[in-house]
């Protein structure tokens, strides 16, 4: 028995509902035009962070918020298994458990300003690199807005390309950003093949086809294979995850 031997511990295996210890802050982040968005930061509680996430979420007119799935177990696991701090927020007119961001949906347009906030606020607090982690809608602010920001980069999760095309793809041309774009099998909005072809006009961009997966990410083993993609690319150090801790 481990009780026997005073120090051991039993290591637990990472399942959709853990989540592991990190520094939990509420904020409310200030835009440029005055708004308050509802936001929290996880940290890692003993090691400084290698670099910082900044999540931007799925379409808010259609379910999405700081607290869709895959951004919360990021911020519930990544500070503790892989020295990321990880920064989630609703952008404007968005609800979430965590409250209600002042304002109205943009389409995309004044969530810049949204994004300008939470960059500013990194900034102020330098906790390393910043790298934008955008899903579906939160891909189209990433590629529109994100270009021309202090960031090392972006990581996009099922890009739908809808808002953001081909002149937004090609103004990252030569900006020295790390652009990575997950894309499911199974996404019926942009699969694996019109994806190459769409993110092609990017020589930067390094486009990886997720077998099996569907746009939502739906089940652990996406999970997973998302969070360890993230962690290859901004902290190749603490790759793979461990699947226990």
């Amino acid at each position: 028995m481990l009780e026997e031997f005073p120090g051991t511990f039993a290591l637990i295996e990472i399942t959709s509902s853990t989540e592991l210890p990190s520094i939990r802050e509420p904020l409310i982040l200030e835009t440029s035009d005055h708004l308050k968005l509802v936001a929290e930061l996880a940290t890692p509680i003993t090691n400084k962070p290698a670099a910082v996430l900044l999540t931007l979420h799925p379409l808010p007119t259609h379910g999405g918020f700081m607290e869709s799935h895959i951004l919360r177990k990021a911020a519930n696991r990544l500070p503790a298994l892989a020295d990321l701090a990880v920064l989630r927020f609703n952008t404007r007119g968005t609800k979430s458990p965590q409250g209600t961001s002042e304002g109205t949906f943009g389409d995309g347009i004044d969530e810049k300003f949204d994004l300008e906030a939470a960059i500013d606020f990194l900034k102020s607090r330098q906790l390393g690199p910043i790298w934008l982690v955008g899903w579906s809608f939160g891909t189209e602010l990433a590629i529109k807005h994100g270009f021309e920001k202090e960031i090392a980069g972006a990581i996009l999760l099922s890009p739908p390309l809808r808002r953001a095309g081909e002149q937004d793809l090609l103004k990252w041309i030569g900006a020295g950003k790390k652009l990575v774009a997950l894309i499911p099998e199974h996404d019926e909005y942009l699969p694996p093949g019109p994806a190459l072809e769409r993110f092609s006009v990017l020589p930067e961009a390094e486009v990886i086809a997720v077998d099996g997966a569907k746009h939502l990410w739906v089940g652990e083993s996406a999970t997973k294979r998302v969070l360890n993609e993230i962690v290859r690319a901004v902290n190749p150090a603490k790759y793979p995850l461990p699947e226990r801790f």
